[in-house]
């Protein structure tokens, strides 16, 4: 185990990739055993949705979560097919929607919401507010750093 953690000390990118997945394993596990019928990622985009108003276009949220256009589109088709979301025509009468947020959706993040904090305070448990800030602020200097250089199909 020390050997393990000796070497990620020296590889940061490795280190956020590891805590990256773990946290997204953990969130997948817990909402599969609360039975919350959508996966974080389906979660997010209801945030999104509900806490930013000008955030209301397929590809505005494809840009903020980092996700292709497919993997976007499919997240939004089965979140639209269980109701979640609606697809409204963009007036412009291109292939273009916006996406609001139906009853049944806001009820579920409603629901979700007091166990996404829970995972929050699990995730940074021990872990003081200065310590966090450090961390955003590092983290937000290298995604800078390297946002330009980097070529996503979104």
């Amino acid at each position: 185990m020390y050997m393990y953690r000796e070497y990620l000390k020296t590889r940061i990118g490795a280190l956020i990739y590891i805590t990256g997945t773990l946290i997204r394993g953990f969130s997948s596990q817990t909402f599969t055993e609360k039975k919350f019928g959508v996966t974080p990622d389906q979660y997010i985009i209801l945030s999104l949705l509900l806490e930013n108003d000008e955030i209301m276009y397929q590809r505005q949220l494809a840009e903020i979560t980092f996700k292709d256009r497919a993997n976007i589109s499919r997240i939004i088709d089965i979140m639209h097919k269980n109701k979640l979301i609606e697809k409204v025509p963009d007036a412009c009468g291109r292939k273009i929607y916006k996406l609001i947020v139906t009853e049944k959706g806001k009820k579920l993040r409603e629901k979700i919401f007091p166990s996404d904090l829970e995972l929050r305070a699990d995730i940074t448990k021990n872990i003081t507010e200065k310590e966090l800030a450090i961390t955003f602020s590092t983290l937000e200097k290298m995604n800078n750093n390297i946002r330009d250089k980097v070529k996503l199909q979104i």
